[in-house]
Parts: C-alpha cells; structure tokens; sequence
C-alpha cells in the first residue's frame, strides 16, 4: 500500500505520551510523513478517545465493539505500547525510551511529568539533542497555567464562539462552536511545524530544543484576518451567521429546492455572475462595482440577490456558473462530500488492515492531504489496538520475553 520510497521523517523516532486529539493529531502528521512514533497508552484503559463514543467500530460480523471510532481519527501509522508510568519500572522504560528518541511529545498538565522523570527540564538535560513538545491549554505560564484546557473552552475563551453562529435576535442565533475540535487539530498542526523546524534547526546546531505550545495561543493566532480588523477598528466583530465581514456577496442563498454557496472574491467574478444571470446592469450599478461598495450596500445587494437566487434550483445555478470562473458549490453533508466525485478522485478515503486479533479487519480513515513527490505519505498501519506492539517495542529496547512477562505480571505493561 502507498509508494515503497521512504517518508521524508524517516528514521525519526518519536515518543507520544500525548492522548486525545491536539497531540495525536501532530504524531499522526510524523507518522504519516515517515516518522516511526510509538505511543505510550495506559495499561487497561488506554487513551481517553477508545471510549468516547457511541460511534463504534464495527467486527467482521457488522456488529459494534467497545472501541470508539474517536481514537481511529488521529492514531494511525503508530505503535501502541501501553506502560504505567505511575510504576518506578514503568518510569525507568520510558526515560530509556526518551534517550533513544529524537522528538517527545505531551499534553499533561504544567509540572505533571515532573514527579517522573519526563518532563523537559529532566530529559533535556540528559539527551541535548532532544526535541521535546508540550501541548497545554494556556501555556506554561501565566495566571491560567495550571489550568486544563479543552477545544470548546479556548474556542470559548479566545472569542472564536463570539463570530460563529447567527446574530443575537436572528433565528438560532447565540454564540456556537465549530463542528469539529479546530483548535485542537490547529494546535497539533501548529506542533508539528515547530517540531519540524526544531529538527531542521538541529542539523546546524547538533542541539533539540523545547516547544512550548497552547491551545489558546492558537485559537488566538487563528482569528485571523478578524483579529486584524480588531487591530485596525477597535470595534469587535460579530456574529454574522454565513456572511463574510469584508466581501459581498460571499455567503450561502436559498434556491428553489434548497441552499448554495456563493463565493465571489472579486469583482471581475461579480461581474461574470450577473452577466450570467441575466442581470448585467447590476455590475455597473455603483453601489455594487467594487466590492467596497458591496459591503456597505449589503442590503440591497441581498434584496436583490435573494429572489434571483430563487429563482433557479441549486443544481441550475452550480450547473450555470461553473464554467464562469464564478465560485458557486452546494452545501453537503458529510456522506455526500465523501461520495463527490473529487473526493474520490484524490483518494480521500483510506481503508487500512488491521492484524490485531480483535475482530476489527480494517479500518477507514481520511488520507493525508500532505501530497509529497519524492517522499510521499505511506499508510502503513491501521491505527493500532491498545498495545498491540508492547512486546515488540520492548523487544527492540533488548528485552527478553521473560522480563516482559514479568512486567504484565506485576501489572506495569
């Protein structure tokens, strides 16, 4: 499966003692661009997303497991090894673990590796070399430090749920998060790029360093060209539902049969969208020339605008503009953009083997939009059953099957 060149992190060794979804997600990006990362679970239980479900993964027979769906989405290309690091043993394996690795990875909270011998200050100090990220919620200072952080409270927090959803007054309106944990996936974007200039900068200096990286860091980077229009107005913006603060008309319209997107960027593309719709007198109107005009006109423009967009089926508009170079698309669920065409044209559907012996055959995930030519993405593993590779890790370290078998024993792997 995938290309037989190796990845552009190969031979990069990471040690993931992160768990839930910013963390992974940046081990999962090493993993996919070739980095051989091994992640630390706890005996038993394993991280907290193998059980945030229902959806759950599906046997051989079609029937639900007990392994949420969650964990699939930020795990694959890893090895599971599950260790207690509350145990002295469990301590002194993944301190060995750490000498030998060239990036650690964690989310615990400010101080909590301390007491075993993880933490940065520790590990730094006895493998110079070393590249070692911690992902908080706020930070390893400040008075909110100690503080867990969670996506919905930093979306919260940084103001990004103060522009999402519909106006006060407007039906639905009240602040609302994004459908998906964007601060976490952002923040484990943002990790990996650090950890990768990290290891860049080491090839000149022969030293690691230590990335220190927080969620409402992010989530504050993330505003945009909305904090920018802060900086510049003093004014903080609203919600404002679907509508773009700085570009008309840039927003979703009710069709006949149902909604569409229309994203017009420029003028040049407004002018083609009312030249195809029959209404080429509009782009001369001086209200509506120039995008500025447009915005501060918004609501003519949209009087307007809405019963032409009526007038036609979503499917006669998309039909209409697409070959205009004016921006217009459908609004799909989730099934159906995973049906579109394209979607399978890039092969953004990847379903993985998984040789655990639990029941689970294969797995799906979504491919890697990270599109490499010489050094491509390879999906080598499924994301993995909870410590499915413990004895083959340990063994690679130069255990014995015995010593294994006495820490399982003893309850420690």
């Amino acid at each position: 499966m995938g290309s037989s060149a190796q990845g552009a992190l190969s031979g990069i060794k990471v040690l993931d003692l992160s768990r839930v979804l910013a963390g992974p997600w940046c081990t999962q990006i090493l993993a996919d661009l070739g980095a051989d990362v091994v992640k630390i679970e706890r005996p038993v239980d394993g991280d907290d997303t193998r059980h945030w479900g229902p959806p759950f993964l599906q046997d051989t027979h079609g029937q639900p497991t007990d392994q949420a769906s969650y964990y699939t989405a930020c795990n694959r290309n890893k090895r599971s090894v599950t260790i207690d690091m509350s145990r002295p043993a469990g301590r002194q394996i993944l301190q060995r673990m750490a000498g030998m690795a060239d990036v650690v990875v964690e989310n615990f909270k400010v101080g909590g590796l301390v007491r075993h011998g993880l933490d940065h200050e520790h590990l730094l100090a006895a493998h110079p070399r070393l590249v070692y990220c911690s992902i908080t919620g706020f930070g390893q200072n400040g008075p909110y430090a100690e503080r867990a952080g969670y996506d919905l409270m930093v979306q919260a927090a940084c103001g990004l749920m103060s522009i999402t959803g519909h106006a006060d007054g407007e039906p639905g309106g009240g602040p609302l998060k994004a459908g998906v944990a964007v601060i976490d996936i952002l923040t484990g974007m943002y990790a990996s790029n650090a950890i990768l200039a990290a290891l860049h900068a080491r090839e000149r200096t022969g030293r690691g360093q230590y990335i220190d990286t927080a969620l409402l860091d992010v989530g504050m980077a993330m505003l945009a060209n909305q904090a920018a229009g802060f900086f510049a107005s003093g004014k903080a913006p609203t919600r404002a539902g679907n509508v773009h603060p700085s570009l008309a008309p840039y927003q979703d319209f009710a069709t006949r049969d149902g909604r569409v997107l229309l994203a017009i960027g420029n003028d040049g593309q407004f002018t083609r969208f009312c030249m195809a719709a029959g209404q080429a007198q509009r782009a001369c109107d001086e209200r509506f020339a120039t995008n500025t005009a447009r915005v501060r006109h918004r609501d003519e423009l949209l009087a307007w605008m809405q019963p032409l967009l009526r007038s036609r089926t979503s499917a006669q508009w998309i039909a209409l503009l697409q070959d205009k170079a004016v921006p217009c698309g459908p609004i799909n669920t989730i099934a159906q953009a995973f049906d579109d065409p394209q979607v399978h044209a890039r092969g953004l559907k990847v379903d993985l083997p998984r040789e655990a012996g639990d029941g689970i055959a294969r797995i799906s995930t979504v491919a890697s939009p990270l599109r490499l030519s010489d050094t491509p993405v390879r999906y080598h593993g499924a994301p993995p059953a909870l410590g499915q590779h413990t004895e083959e890790v340990l063994m690679e370290m130069g255990m014995s099957m015995d010593e294994i078998a006495a820490l399982r024993a003893d309850g420690t792997v």
